[in-house]
């Protein structure tokens, strides 16, 4: 495979507020698209790949910092690179996503604006047809109160590779988190940012694209999705609401049945960091429930 040029790329202007972390694994192929893309400065955490992606990323693009991790910490991977960056705000992006053209010094500027606002949630387009990113759409027509200080609706939720973070409310909320690992991991970070109280909002101005890489298993995709559902209740959400993502869970089918088996042996630790929530955000996260409007986790 033959990588584009350093010289070739179109990062352009760098802006000295915002480090791009990004988490890859056995994406060679999805980096040689995507980190051409990539204002600086750019962390990569490699999740243990085994197809030599640090040496070619080192090779091909040594603008970006490499950080190699010797096994797949999941996404938690990420806190890795937020402690690492040395500026105000973290934006992340997957292997196979990028942030458009001037998306970065827009959200670093929403973000000088408006400093109760601990993470902005953009809006993502999907594929070469820029298809609107479903939970973008549910985003801007939140059913949340709207809060005073932000620049756009609040949300309890986004999606990772279409987040750009205040590093020091995201580094106080504890970052992602083991339990839950991989796939659906927002939910429980929102939660805390919420509870520490940061405030989160939609900015539709701020566009990231993703190009999902055709190396996805979506069976165990939604049967993670399930796992980390139940995983994420135990961990934050009170009892019923556990019944009733574990009900749910049941109802599904082969899928549902196997995120069941996932939690067992995550069962103790998510019992061991259980906490409760505010009563307000817990109040925010059933009236999405009710509502039905997915703004809680990424699917």
């Amino acid at each position: 495979m033959t990588a584009p040029s350093p010289a070739s790329d179109v990062r352009g202007l760098r802006d000295a507020r915002v480090t791009v972390v990004v988490v890859t694994r056995n994406r060679r192929e999805d980096l040689a698209r995507s980190l051409p893309r990539h204002r600086g400065p750019v962390i990569l955490i490699d999740n243990g790949s085994t197809d030599g992606t640090p040496d070619f990323v080192r090779e091909c693009f040594p603008d970006t910092r490499v950080v190699a991790l010797r096994v797949n910490l999941g996404a938690p991977a990420r806190n890795i690179g937020v402690r690492i960056a040395d500026t105000p705000y973290v934006a992340f992006a997957d292997d196979d996503s990028w942030w458009a053209p001037g998306a970065l010094e827009r959200a670093a500027d929403v973000l000088d604006a408006h400093p109760r606002l601990g993470l902005l949630a953009a809006r993502v387009l999907v594929g070469a047809d820029e298809r609107l990113e479903p939970m973008c759409a549910a985003m801007a027509a939140s059913p949340l109160e709207a809060e005073a200080g932000l620049p756009g609706p609040s949300v309890l939720g986004f999606l990772a590779c279409g987040a750009v973070v205040r590093r020091e409310a995201y580094l106080t909320a504890g970052g992602f988190d083991d339990v839950v690992f991989f796939h659906g991991e927002e939910e429980r970070l929102a939660l805390d940012l919420a509870a520490v109280g940061w405030g989160m909002a939609y900015v539709g101005d701020v566009v990231a694209h993703h190009h999902p890489s055709p190396a996805r298993d979506h069976d165990a995709r939604r049967a993670l999705a399930v796992r980390n559902r139940v995983l994420t209740a135990v961990l934050r959400r009170p009892w019923p609401a556990v019944a009733g993502a574990v009900l749910a869970a049941v109802r599904s089918g082969p899928e549902g049945w196997r995120g069941l088996y996932g939690t067992l042996p995550r069962l103790p630790r998510a019992l061991a960091r259980r906490r409760s929530l505010p009563p307000a955000v817990e109040r925010a996260h059933r009236s999405l429930e009710v509502t039905g409007d997915g703004l809680s986790t990424a699917e």
